[in-house]
């Protein structure tokens, strides 16, 4: 109990010197920015996905609305902003993601509290509306998909005209984003720096979570290129279980997609895509009731993807009609079970 009493007590202190430090540095910065005007108007975006898929192996088939998600964000100061984002549908399913406030310490250093997705990983960043492929890779959908209630300080810096560092860390609750009022002695962190350099970027960082009672760390590296209509990216992240509760977990993930502009009665982008990723036998921490032993959620595997999208795109709207073709490789037989082998899906996305 001291040990963690100590820990946050650290943190805070360290919060707070870096806010003291970071105004006495930008004092003049600061009163410029309170000059700018400010409008109080909120913005709101959203993004639908409706969507079917066919188990190419058994016939099974289903129409789904994937996401119907709504967003509002603002300013309501020259230092202070806000994000509010819920999906209405998520496979049927209302969820609250995101709700969160901001602070510009200083132009550099920003500080974030709320309900937020950890900082950690690069595919798991990407929303309903910028997604490459109908289906997310392993990593961004399975093995670091978390969100959390917590803080966490960001500092960026322009280190030349065409590169940049990021730095940002923080600490959030171990519990699930549904149950906010578990009080805890255990606390989860995150954070990663992002180092772009032209047409590159460099990303690196760490995560430690305890869902249950196991302790998991992962750290993850990834590298992207973009340039022109081209994009290259490749991630890897590993996940250890602490005191041996679990086997190592590894994930991997890359892919290439090329767009280019087209001229019809309808569209004016299209795209081409392939991807190749998979993991190793993977547990998301939490323990059976009887065995106390953790339990492998998802069987190792492997999975080949390609595709093609048309993209008709106006101003801050974008529609996208998307085919995608995925083909599995388990390690042992695949369970027989409709969803989790080979697919056809085909999805519309609305982005406004």
């Amino acid at each position: 109990m001291q040990r963690s009493a100590s820990r946050a007590a650290f943190i805070f202190l360290f919060i707070i010197a870096s806010f003291n430090s970071a105004l006495k540095a930008d004092t003049s910065e600061t009163q410029e920015n309170e000059k700018q005007k400010i409008d109080l108007v909120p913005k709101i975006h959203g993004v639908m996905r409706a969507r079917w898929e066919m188990d190419t192996k058994g016939g099974e088939n289903r129409f789904q609305i994937r996401n119907a998600r709504v967003n509002l964000s603002g300013k309501v100061a020259p230092i202070i902003d806000y994000y509010i984002q819920t999906d209405l549908c998520d496979r049927g399913t209302m969820k609250i993601l995101d709700a969160w406030g901001r602070i510009a310490i200083s132009q550099s250093l920003k500080f974030q509290a709320g309900q937020f997705r950890l900082p950690f990983g690069t595919d798991c960043f990407r929303g309903p509306g910028n997604y490459i492929f109908a289906n997310r890779s392993f990593i961004g959908g399975t093995m670091n998909n978390v969100r959390g209630v917590g803080a966490k300080l960001s500092y960026s810096i322009a280190l030349r005209p065409t590169s940049n560092l990021t730095i940002e860390g923080g600490a959030f609750n171990p519990t699930a984003i549904a149950d906010h009022n578990v009080w805890v002695k255990e606390i989860a962190f995150a954070g990663k720096a992002i180092y772009t350099i032209d047409d590159f970027k460099l990303a690196a960082g760490g995560e430690t979570l305890i869902p249950d009672s196991i302790r998991i760390n992962s750290f993850g590296l990834s590298a992207s290129w973009t340039h022109g209509g081209w994009t290259i990216e490749g991630e890897y992240v590993n996940k250890h279980y602490t005191n041996k509760a679990h086997k190592a977990a590894h994930g991997y993930n890359i892919f290439i997609d090329y767009g280019f502009p087209v001229k019809s009665a309808i569209f004016n982008r299209a795209s081409v895509q392939a991807r190749f990723d998979g993991m190793t036998a993977h547990s998301n921490g939490k323990r059976d009731k009887e065995t106390k032993t953790l339990l492998t959620n998802n069987d190792a595997r492997n999975r080949a993807t390609v595709g093609g999208t048309l993209s008709y795109i106006y101003k801050s709207v974008r529609c996208d009609i998307r085919l995608n073709y995925e083909k599995y490789f388990y390690r042992h037989s695949a369970p027989n079970i409709p969803g989790i082998g080979d697919k056809i899906c085909a999805e519309m996305v609305i982005k406004f």
